[in-house]
């Protein structure tokens, strides 16, 4: 099969190189939660393995305790670690250009121009895919979508596995859950009480949320709720330009607004995830973080085009539940 521009591959694998970084980058800055995790150095690459093991403490050192002088010192092995497993999940989004496409554009400067486009749509897709997938809980498109918030901060953590550990069994491994009904939980005279409420539970020592997901509805309550002297913003939230207004010392961001289907981005109606990203982890593979699935040329065996795969594989993990807690206005 003849193609008009026997080059074009070479510059769309080119072109797709050259911007891996870039669309990774724009991936992890579409979302709150992603660009706190890349600030705090937790997007962490997975070189390969049947899943992705995210290692975690669930116990004290039971060897810990008081002595006086010659007293005997205990030594026994104590098991404190474990890992979550978590399965790999894929994405990725096609870019097509058909042979007539290549013929109409077919001076090098119109095909990266060409290029250039059809990849600033593709990358924007994608990182609405992902991010949106982050509220998942790991079902979707027949179990093929990222283990995301709903899965990792359910509404009932006993319900079923997550990671491979059973909340029903381990008590260490169970999110806190806020539950009210709509009457109450979007109420602005009532929704800092039962805030502070879920903050408490979520509370130790120095560790407590430092992030706070919120889709519209409760949004709205929440700021409804500021008398206006006590307002203040942060424009640069994860340094990305998110604004957020505060609660205690935590972000509180809306990730509601314009929601476009399984494609775009949003919590969950009537929710706020209380999120400690210290325990929070994106895991790409280190191989397969928005690269071209192949440098070849793919072509149609019954078309004239030509495709090249933007590719992802990877998951989002937690390395401690018990940090995490959820506020449901809906009700239970």
């Amino acid at each position: 099969m003849a193609f008009a521009n026997p080059n074009i591959s070479d510059i769309m694998a080119t072109t797709i190189v050259n911007r891996s970084k870039k669309i990774a980058d724009n991936v992890s800055n579409n979302n709150a939660l992603l660009a706190r995790l890349k600030k705090s150095g937790k997007i962490k690459p997975v070189s390969g393995g049947t899943y992705i093991m995210q290692e975690l403490s669930f116990a004290e050192n039971n060897n810990a305790g008081w002595y006086s002088g010659y007293d005997i010192l205990p030594t026994g092995v104590t098991d404190v670690l474990s890992a979550a497993q978590f399965d790999w999940k894929q994405a990725a989004v096609p870019v097509v250009i058909s042979g007539l496409e290549q013929l109409q554009n077919s001076g090098k400067e119109a095909m990266i121009d060409l290029m250039e486009s059809r990849l600033s749509v593709a990358e924007k897709t994608l990182a609405n895919l992902i991010t949106g997938g982050l509220y998942s809980d790991g079902t979707g498109a027949g179990g093929k979508q990222i283990d995301g918030l709903d899965a990792a901060v359910p509404l009932d953590p006993t319900a079923a596995p997550y990671g491979g550990i059973d909340g029903d069994t381990f008590a260490f491994w169970r999110n806190a859950v806020s539950d009210q009904t709509a009457a109450n939980g979007l109420d602005p005279t009532k929704i800092q009480a039962y805030w502070n409420i879920l903050w408490s539970q979520l509370v130790r020592g120095q560790e407590r949320p430092d992030l706070i997901m919120a889709d519209t509805q409760v949004w709205n309550a929440y700021i409804a709720s500021l008398q206006a002297q006590q307002r203040f913003t942060n424009t640069q939230s994860a340094d990305a330009g998110f604004m957020s207004v505060k609660f205690m010392d935590s972000d509180v961001v809306l990730d509601g607004g314009i929601y476009n289907g399984s494609s775009g981005s949003g919590a969950p109606t009537g929710t706020a995830y209380f999120l400690n990203t210290d325990y929070l982890h994106y895991r790409p593979h280190a191989q397969r973080n928005m690269v071209a699935l192949s440098p070849n040329r793919r072509y149609a065996t019954n078309q004239d085009a030509e495709v090249q795969i933007i590719g992802w594989a990877g998951n989002m993990t937690c390395s401690g539940r018990q940090f995490q807690g959820r506020y449901d206005a809906n009700g239970t």
